[in-house]
């Protein structure tokens, strides 16, 4: 659980400072994420943190016009209950089947950490460097989806309304970066 909640933790430090460096005029600036904004990038991982709370019967805090502080406010909900042994280890239902809480966070909203500051990064011009661990961790973890879940997760609208995981796989060359290899994978254009 440790290493859970650790890797949780350091995915959210970064993704924080990605979202402490974008200036005022920044969150308009259009994403790798087609149809998204810098500020809609954010907007979504908020969302997402409190779309993992639901299962275990907790709301998202409220929303303000402060999308750090939002950040803040979310990530503080979601790490509280990882600090919780009892609650981290409670089964919940999700779209892919039973796991814990711990472990639901981990494969989706702690994994959209990396990937979704690498978006914020490139639309703000910040660094846009993965950690090396967290690239070979998802290259893993995406190369090993099944073929029929991929497709799923490629199927916009499949896990709901404007809901899209990857988009079409661009091609990279054979030679390239791990984590342009896992970008393009995912569908973005490193």
């Amino acid at each position: 659980m440790n290493e859970i909640v650790e890797r949780y933790q350091r995915r959210a430090d970064a993704f924080e400072a990605n979202v402490e460096a974008v200036a005022a005029e920044q969150w308009d600036n259009p994403s790798p994420c087609e149809k998204w904004s810098a500020g809609d990038v954010v907007d979504h991982i908020i969302a997402m943190h409190g779309y993992m709370l639901r299962p275990i019967g907790r709301s998202a805090p409220e929303r303000t016009e402060d999308r750090l502080a939002d950040f803040r406010a979310a990530r503080k909900a979601v790490q509280d209950l990882l600090d919780d042994p009892a609650v981290a280890g409670q089964e919940v239902e999700t779209p892919t089947g039973k796991m814990t809480f711990a472990a639901q966070i981990d494969g989706v909203v702690s994994d959209d950490l990396p990937l979704h500051g690498w978006d914020l990064a490139r639309a703000t011009g910040q660094d846009e460097t993965i950690d090396p661990v967290d690239v070979e961790r998802l290259w893993a973890s995406t190369t090993a989806t099944p073929a029929e879940l991929m497709e799923q997760y490629r199927t916009p609208g499949a896990f709901g309304p404007d809901v899209e995981v990857f988009g079409a796989e661009v091609s990279v060359p054979a030679d390239a970066s791990l984590q342009d290899r896992l970008l393009g994978l995912i569908g973005r254009q490193p």
